[in-house]
């Protein structure tokens, strides 16, 4: 069989599981995974996909049970989610960053039978965690290690595969036969700033599936995408490794963010395509030896998560034209606006772009009116790709997306007269001053409009005359000369007054998830410590 012109196949694939056996046969000796000097093949990656499905099954797990997996980004951590996906079991990614009562939580509410786990990431040795989640919570049946066994506790990864040869190939071929497309396969627990985190389902065909429309928006040829994000986030897993793994490309992990090390496997291995948050690319530009890397492979790039300020995404430009971002949640499972590329740079600095066909959005009002251009709202979105809920939260789901269909995002923003959508930030992240509704997305994005402002986030604060007023926490780039001040006239000159925020905190740092974002909720408990301090 040849290969196509289009890196799709023929007939759709409605089960992720199904692609590295479709390549395999395709593009055998195309490489599908790389770490370092370590490489896979389709070939490889399809028999270590079926080898550890196998080894689940042997290990007793059925259709809908969960699995979760310990790992940074590499190859071992995917493959475990494709062979779960095989065989139907639910997996969720555990972030290395997190701590024991976090792993409690997420452990508790999805109640995996098997853990599989790297028992060391640099400094860190997580086997006293491990041993401890495994004895607080009976549903875990068996613990995988990576590399040797620990005494007591698991099974070497390379033991437990010798476990699966003892499932027949009938027997294995009848658990895959039983699998649908509709069968969630991605358990992803969101970040909890308004609670405790929920667990997002994200089907095998939701996955497959939008990461075909990316590959409509947003391609390269030979297809060569970097992955350096956590495994926990859909960005990681969906609209990184699943649309490299669609559209027949190679994954070349890294196992944390590290821009002198992004710019060296840039340069080596011939990436066509980065996709990171801002923060990351600012980073990684601002390194003074980022110009004597060869980056002339690069053909698309695109960021996600938030806004990239005019200059970023002018350098960005310099290094390819096609750049692009896009707009999307965890319970949308992939990206449902997108930025034309070659769009003027208004629209990629101040919007997320159209709705891709496959979806409908709205802005709607408090009180459910539908509402017009350049009026803001809620930013709703429909279609048949969104999770069908939140895993054992029937209640949450039922408050998520309604009886018609519309997913309820908790984002502000407003439709332009061209089409193009803006978000103005999180409708749980407004704060009433004096009366007045600010939203912090609007306040950040005029500060960072300042030369000497790297990025900026905008919190609310109790303050006994007007109720709340607003905190700036902004990064200053390096060498800039910045003063209270100036921003505060800066501001002035750009909002009304009650927008201005009564407080800005310079800063050299910023406490930052592992996705690239600011961490808000950090930022808030620093600020509730000084209000307490003051008291």
């Amino acid at each position: 069989m040849s290969v196509s012109a289009s890196p799709f196949p023929p007939v759709e694939l409605d089960r992720i599981a199904d692609y590295p056996g479709y390549w395999a046969a395709r593009v055998p000796e195309r490489e599908a995974m790389v770490l370092g000097e370590r490489r896979y093949s389709y070939r490889q990656l399809a028999e270590a996909v079926d080898a550890l499905a196998k080894a689940l099954l042997a290990a007793g797990v059925a259709r809908g049970e969960r699995i979760a997996m310990l790992s940074t980004p590499r190859p071992e951590a995917l493959i475990s989610f494709l062979a779960a996906a095989r065989i139907g079991a639910l997996w969720t990614g555990l972030n290395p960053r997190h701590k024991r009562d976090e792993y409690r939580y997420v452990i508790g509410d999805a109640d995996p039978v098997v853990l599989l786990a790297l028992p060391r990431i640099e400094e860190r040795d997580y086997t006293p965690d491990l041993k401890a989640l495994a004895g607080e919570h009976r549903c875990i049946r068996r613990v995988v290690t990576l590399g040797a066994a620990v005494p007591g506790l698991s099974i070497a990864y390379e033991d437990f595969l010798a476990e699966g040869r003892a499932v027949s190939d009938a027997a294995f071929a009848a658990a895959v036969a039983a699998v649908e497309g509709r069968d969630p396969v991605f358990l992803v627990y969101t970040s909890g700033s308004t609670g405790r985190p929920k667990g997002a389902m994200l089907t095998q065909w939701g996955l497959a599936h939008c990461s075909r429309n990316q590959c409509d928006h947003w391609f390269a040829e030979p297809l060569r995408v970097l992955n350096n994000m956590p495994i926990s986030n859909a960005f990681c897993v969906g609209d990184l490794f699943c649309f490299a793994l669609v559209g027949g490309g190679t994954t070349v992990f890294m196992e944390r963010f590290d821009a002198h090390g992004i710019l060296e496997a840039t340069q080596r291995e011939r990436l066509t395509l980065w996709g990171q948050v801002p923060t990351q690319f600012q980073m990684i530009l601002s390194r003074p030896d980022f110009a004597r890397y060869d980056l002339s492979s690069l053909q698309f790039i695109f960021w996600a998560g938030a806004r990239a300020p005019r200059e970023l995404i002018g350098r960005l430009q310099a290094i390819t034209p096609k750049v692009s971002t896009s707009y999307g949640l965890t319970e949308t499972v992939g990206s449902v606006t997108f930025t034309e590329v070659g769009a003027n740079l208004d629209i990629m600095a101040e919007t997320v772009g159209k709705p891709d066909p496959h979806y409908e959005m709205r802005v709607v009002a408090p009180d459910g009116r539908v509402l017009g251009d350049d009026e803001e709202g809620e930013l709703q979105v429909r279609g048949a790709f969104l999770m069908p809920g939140y895993y054992r939260r029937p209640e949450a789901t039922a408050a998520a997306i309604d009886a018609e269909g519309w997913l309820h995002t908790g984002d502000l923003g407003l439709r332009r007269a061209d089409g193009n959508y803006r978000v103005s930030g999180r409708l749980a992240e407004m704060y009433k001053s004096g009366g007045y509704n600010i939203y912090p997305r609007e306040i950040e994005m005029v500060i960072e409009q300042h030369s000497g402002v790297a990025m900026a986030a905008v919190i609310g604060v109790a303050d006994p005359l007007y109720g709340e007023v607003g905190r700036a926490y902004v990064l200053r780039r390096p060498g800039a000369g910045l003063s209270e001040s100036d921003l505060a006239a800066w501001c002035r000159e750009r909002v009304a007054n009650y927008k201005v925020p009564k407080v800005f905190a310079i800063r050299d740092r910023l406490p930052m998830l592992p996705v690239g974002k600011i961490d808000k909720q950090a930022l808030k408990a620093e600020a509730g410590a000084d209000s307490t301090d003051k008291g």
